[in-house]
């Protein structure tokens, strides 16, 4: 008798966070310290043995702060340096901005706080003579495009529909190596709740004189009942180039950006497509700016969208940022909301289901507004082979230092040369963080918001941490805007990731 069989379901993972070479908690900007210092050490007890000692607890105290991790992995020196900074912000007063007429902005604008104070933006069309907004970071010559997408979503779809979807969308990012000058790329999803002006356009302009008493006072009912408790969900995706010169291309200005950038988007968008994107658009100079004014003051959304429906807002970037903002500690206020980010301090361990972010994309009632950005740095093929093949050198030296191997260090080892043996074999490399915003209207309802997001994360098997600190910073870097902060920071980032 034939038997019928149910497939498994895939499952994802083989992920890992970057480590360098060093001894037992040390990267190796620590091992090296150590190593000089013991150098140090032994040639001064030749000559005094006091000295020696000295030296000996100097580097000691030197090296606790590299030794001592938190939960989340990160030393005592960093979180110094973090409330260092902070001090740094306040006495400076840099975590207070005001603008508009009565600010200290340029020509009483409302630009944008923070990193992205001195970018620009400029509309061109693509090759499809669609329009599109071209935002330019001055400081850094990078230059974004924003493009929007409607996703069909996992609900009443088949796990194979769904499982080829996924294929496709690491297919999609895979292929990001391959664009030149891509630095940095992010899909930001944000969930706020329906404002119902959309609805109500689309029924009263359909609705005829004469129309039944039945069907008006239907119509009625549900524009009065429907849009509460509705929430809108929307995906943007973010594409960052670089208009540096590198081997056979001169430096570009942001108009030769638009000329070239504008014949990739059609193949960029067609191809997102089959991810279960759904149809991929980029957004104009208005759509963007109206996205990232609303994303700062959370009360104007029913009057964007009421201008949308009346032909549209004129919203320029100049105008787009808050009136005011103030940064503290562990929030973010801006103008009539509060905002705690969060960022991904570990992924999930071992190997998980495509569905396993749902919980956390999904709208809460505890939560105003939420918006959930990945970011992507994309390595070229050349790079990728060193990094895959440096990695597992790594997990080798860290697996055989130890006395007593552990079950951590081997199957880091495992995951190593797996992705070593894939690379080998045309895969991507690339990697990622998670961003991850609450928004609340009122202060008070914070205590609320970080308990509905332990909720949330916990079924997503990822591990999230404050962004104490450098709230602003990070609020700005999870709007599609494009930011790339390791290109923003004053310490290279090759130096941060080796202590």
């Amino acid at each position: 008798m034939p038997t019928s069989s149910t497939p498994s379901q895939l499952t994802y993972g083989n992920w890992r966070k970057p480590q360098t070479a060093g001894l037992g908690k040390l990267g190796l900007g620590g091992t090296l310290l150590l190593l000089g210092g013991m150098i140090v050490v032994v040639l001064t007890a030749l000559a005094s043995v006091v000295a020696a000692l000295v030296l000996a607890v100097l580097l000691l105290m030197a090296l606790a702060p590299l030794l001592v991790r938190d939960r989340h992995g990160r030393t005592a020196l960093q979180r110094m340096a973090v409330r260092i900074g902070w001090r740094r912000s306040v006495s400076n007063g840099s975590h207070l901005y005001r603008s508009g007429p009565l600010g200290r902005t340029r020509y009483g604008t409302c630009q944008l706080p923070g990193l992205a104070a001195a970018s620009t933006v400029m509309e061109a069309s693509d090759a499809y003579n669609r329009p599109f907004a071209l935002l330019t970071y001055p400081n850094t010559n990078h230059h974004v495009v924003v493009l929007t997408t409607d996703a069909d979503g996992a609900g009443l779809v088949d796990q194979d529909q769904v499982d080829t979807w996924v294929a496709h969308w690491g297919q999609w990012l895979a292929g990001l190596a391959h664009e030149p000058g891509l630095v940095g790329a992010s899909v930001s999803i944000e969930a706020a709740p329906d404002t119902g002006v959309r609805l109500r356009h689309e029924v009263e302009s359909n609705l005829v004189e004469g129309a039944p008493a039945l069907a008006a006072a239907m119509f009625a009912e549900v524009l009065e009942i429907y849009p509460a408790g509705s929430a809108q969900i929307s995906t943007r995706i973010t594409l960052t180039y670089s208009g540096a010169a590198r081997p056979g291309v001169p430096r570009r200005t942001a108009n030769d950006m638009a000329v070239e950038l504008g014949n990739r988007l059609p193949g960029l968008t067609s191809t997102l497509a089959s991810t279960g994107a759904g149809p991929a658009r980029p957004m104009t100079a208005v759509q963007l700016a109206e996205a990232v004014r609303v994303a700062y003051d959370p009360s104007v959304a029913t009057l964007v969208e009421q201008a949308r429906s009346t032909g549209g807002s004129g919203l320029t970037w100049s105008d787009s940022g808050p009136i005011g903002a103030e940064e503290t500690w562990e929030h973010y206020r801006h103008d009539s909301a509060h905002s705690v980010t969060w960022s991904m301090s570990e992924a999930p361990r071992g190997e998980v289901f495509s569905s396993v972010l749902t919980t956390l994309l999904r709208p809460h009632s505890d939560i105003a507004r939420k918006r959930v950005t990945l970011l992507y740095r994309p390595h070229d093929p050349a790079a990728a082979a060193k990094i895959v093949e440096r990695d597992r050198l790594d997990a080798l030296f860290r697996a055989q230092a130890e006395p007593v191997s552990k079950a951590r260090e081997n199957a880091a080892l495992r995951a190593a040369e797996q992705s070593a043996r894939e690379e080998a074999t045309g895969a991507g490399v690339l990697r990622f963080a998670l961003l991850y915003t609450a928004t609340a209207t009122d202060a008070a309802d914070l205590p609320l918001v970080a308990a509905a997001t332990d909720t949330l994360s916990a079924p997503a098997r990822i591990r999230l941490r404050p962004v104490v600190g450098s709230q602003a910073s990070a609020f700005a870097a999870a709007l599609p805007i494009g930011l790339v902060l390791p290109s923003h920071l004053s310490v290279p980032a090759s130096v941060r990731d080796n202590f």
